[in-house]
């Protein structure tokens, strides 16, 4: 598993989404920085993974991409794809999660309609929107929102995070940290994850 994640080309992984329209909202936006991080010479085998319900609309969004990724559906291939990963491209979620506790350092992402952030805007009051980030405590994953989310960023920030740099560092041992702040107490992770985010969003919304 570690020799494949050190090896060349890095096998690259992009997450749009679990639903349809979070995909079709970052197909476009993570085609284009890909194209755009091959175009300044980094090399990298691209693997996408998905589901079956959502394969038909990945297909249709990926036509025109500049590098073709391998599609791999399923959880097992997932799972597969996560152990084996140099670096990801992910839209923001449960995914951050799973991406951390398999040790994969991340670019974030995360576009949406206009109404729909205008409401979002008024209803997130914590710091960050990376799960991955608010259970580490840290804000050690980049992310990139609504008009920062360009091709140009999400390319200049996944270049940082493929080579071995102070910023690919950062995550890894950041990851590390994880382990030990799940498995406090009984709860099982998901819960525990869900009481840290739930904690911090109650901190954010008392007055200063």
């Amino acid at each position: 598993m570690q020799a494949r994640r050190d090896s060349e080309p890095p096998v690259l992984l992009v997450l749009p989404g679990s639903r349809r329209s979070e995909v079709r909202h970052h197909l476009a936006v993570f085609g284009a920085a890909l194209g755009r991080l091959r175009a300044q010479g980094v090399g990298f085998e691209l693997m996408l993974p998905t589901m079956p319900h959502l394969v038909d609309t990945v297909r249709e969004g990926i036509a025109d991409w500049p590098v073709v990724p391998a599609i791999v559906m399923g959880e097992a291939e997932k799972r597969a794809a996560f152990r084996i990963a140099r670096a990801a491209l992910a839209k923001s979620g449960t995914v951050t999660l799973e991406l951390a506790i398999s040790g994969v350092p991340m670019v974030t992402a995360y576009k949406v309609g206009a109404a729909e952030a205008f409401i979002l805007r008024r209803a997130i009051k914590v710091q960050s929107v990376i799960l991955a980030n608010l259970v580490i405590g840290e804000e050690v994953i980049p992310e990139f929102l609504q008009e920062d989310c360009t091709p140009d960023n999400l390319a200049n920030a996944l270049r940082a995070i493929v080579a071995d740099t102070p910023e690919r560092r950062r995550q890894v041992d950041a990851f590390r940290k994880i382990d030990a702040i799940m498995s406090t107490g009984k709860e099982p992770p998901s819960v525990r994850a869900a009481d840290i985010v739930l904690a911090t969003m109650r901190k954010a919304r008392q007055p200063s």
